[in-house]
Parts: structure tokens; C-alpha cells; sequence
């Protein structure tokens, strides 16, 4: 028998991981007009738009409000888990940035993903239990993001690189930050602290390091609401309601799907030519995604019991 609560937060991952597939388009042309540090500032605060007045309206429909001690607490709670979240969200997008423009789109993909093995590895130190058949699923994953992203199988470093790997340890920081506030609080609210911080980061860096006008992100205005409402508004409020009480190593396979999303995006919708070698890559990837969802052996046996004692 399948898990119902983990298939559903499954399935809200691959719904981010949707969005964030298709946001790549909207990076690539807003970083056309205005800088990275400019378009991470705005995009956020699109994002706080759209994530403030639903957090008031969930908040209103609370069935019972906690003492004033408890809001207190909740309240520092709430505040230190949204900047941890914030800066390795902030930090991560940063150096993929930088990355991107120092290597190959294929190689960014590929390094980008690598928090799939990276984020079971540091939970090995955090006490969580990885079994085989994950560790399967992430390798065929890993294969199968090498075969979508590495398409000309050269692998010499280049400065980028490293940014990029960079990259992938620290939004594997972020996932496992989500993993462990998410069950602690409410999964909006934690979202909206988020946003505010990599907001903030974003402003102070754009006015330190970028010379912004108005004309400029006006006319990126199409990219920067649809990155900025959808990836950082709903996409990662979507990660942490998804992640919620779910393993983060299936969580952080689901989200990879990203990458190959935005390729078949590309192949779908703007006419780009995926070899048999690149559709291989996804096919496995996707395997791997169903292969974490078949219920493992103590699943099963839960299963049998439940069954026998009916």
C-alpha cells in the first residue's frame, strides 16, 4: 500500500518543481535588462505581495490562538528559521549566478542537481535513516541528469564550476533547514520570513554592487512577476508544505525534476532538439522518482497487518 500523505506531498513537490522548470526561461530574459542581485530584490518582493495577504488570511482562519508566550516563542522561532532559510536560498541563487556565467548550461545543470546526493549525504551526520533503495533512486537520478545535461561527456573544470558545486552544498543546507522547521511552524509564514530575507540580501547587494533603474526593471517587469509570483511565491511555499514530514532525500529527487522539466519545456514549447541520449536521461530520472514512491518491505508489512486485523 501506497503512503496517500506522502504521494500528496509528493506530488506539491513536483508542482514546484513545474514552476521552477519553466522559471528558467524568465531568468534567462530578465537578466537581459537588470542585474542578478536587482532581479533576485524583485522577484521577492513580487513574491511578498502575493505571499503577505494569503499568510494574514490563513492566519484569520486559525481555530484558536496560542498564549502570549507562546506567540512570543513562536514568533523567534518562526524569525530564525526564515533567515536560515533565506540566507542558503539567497546564497545558493547567488552562486548559481555567478556560475552560470562561467561554464556551460549543461554542466550548471547537472552540478546545480547534485544536492539529490549531497543533501543524503549531510543527513547521514544529522541522524536520518537513508535506505538502499533511495540511495538507488539518487544514483539513477545522478545518471540520468549526467546523460539530460552533459549531452558532449566532457567533464574538465572551469571557475564556474565550483560556484556551482558551492551552489548545490548550500541549497542542500536550504532543503535540510526546510526539513527541519517546516513541521515546527506554519509552512506560509516560514515561506513569507524567507522571502523577506532573501529580499533584504537582495536590496542591500543591488544597492552595493549594481546601479538599478527604474526604466530598467520596468521593462523586465514580465519576467520579474512571473519568477517573483510564481517560483519564489508559490514554488517554495510549495517546497516547504511539500517537504513537511517527508523524507528530504525523495524530496530533494523530486525537486532535481526541475532541470529536466525545463528541458522538455524547451523541447515542447520552443522547438529545441533533445537527442535519444537527453530523452534517456529524463526516462530515468522520472524512473527514479517512481521508484522512492513503491512502498518499501516495512511499509509492506505495515500493510499486512493492517489487513489481517480488519
Amino acid at each position: 500500500m501506497i503512503n496517500k500523505t506522502a504521494l500528496r506531498q509528493s506530488a506539491i513537490l513536483f508542482a514546484a518543481a513545474l514552476i521552477w522548470g519553466f522559471t528558467f526561461v524568465a531568468q534567462s530574459v530578465g537578466m537581459d535588462y537588470v542585474g542578478p542581485f536587482t532581479f533576485i530584490a524583485m522577484r521577492n518582493i513580487v513574491a511578498l505581495m502575493v505571499l503577505l495577504p494569503m499568510a494574514a488570511i490563513m492566519d484569520r482562519r486559525g481555530k484558536k490562538q496560542p498564549r502570549q508566550t507562546d506567540r512570543k516563542k513562536n514568533n523567534r522561532l518562526l524569525l530564525f528559521g526564515g533567515v536560515c532559510c533565506g540566507i542558503c536560498l539567497f546564497l545558493g541563487s547567488t552562486l548559481q549566478q555567478f556560475g552560470v556565467r562561467d561554464t556551460t548550461v549543461g554542466k550548471a545543470g547537472f552540478i546545480s542537481a547534485l544536492y539529490m546526493v549531497l543533501v543524503p549525504l549531510l543527513g547521514i551526520f544529522l541522524g536520518k535513516k537513508i535506505g538502499l533503495r533511495i540511495w538507488a533512486a539518487v544514483g539513477l537520478a545522478a545518471f540520468g541528469m549526467y546523460l539530460l545535461c552533459m549531452t558532449k561527456g566532457d567533464f574538465h573544470l572551469q571557475k564556474g564550476d565550483l560556484y556551482l558545486f558551492a551552489c548545490a552544498i548550500v541549497f542542500s543546507l536550504q532543503i535540510l533547514s526546510v526539513d527541519h522547521f517546516s513541521p515546527m511552524m506554519d509552512g506560509v509564514k516560514l515561506s513569507c520570513m524567507q522571502t523577506l530575507t532573501n529580499a533584504v540580501l537582495g536590496a542591500i547587494c543591488m544597492l552595493l554592487f549594481e546601479r538599478p533603474d527604474f526604466g530598467s526593471i520596468l521593462a523586465a517587469w514580465m519576467p520579474i512577476v512571473y519568477a517573483g509570483a510564481l517560483s519564489s511565491g508559490i514554488g517554495y511555499t510549495f517546497q516547504i508544505i511539500g517537504q513537511k514530514n517527508l523524507n528530504p532525500a525523495i524530496a530533494s529527487l523530486i525537486m532535481s525534476l526541475e532541470s529536466v522539466i525545463s528541458a522538455l519545456a524547451g523541447w515542447l514549447l520552443l522547438d529545441q532538439i533533445l537527442s535519444p541520449r537527453e530523452l534517456a536521461g529524463c526516462a530515468l530520472t522520472f524512473l527514479a522518482i517512481i521508484l522512492v514512491q513503491l512502498p518499501g518491505q516495512s511499509q509492506k508489512r505495515i500493510a499486512e497487518k493492517q489487513g489481517n486485523s480488519a
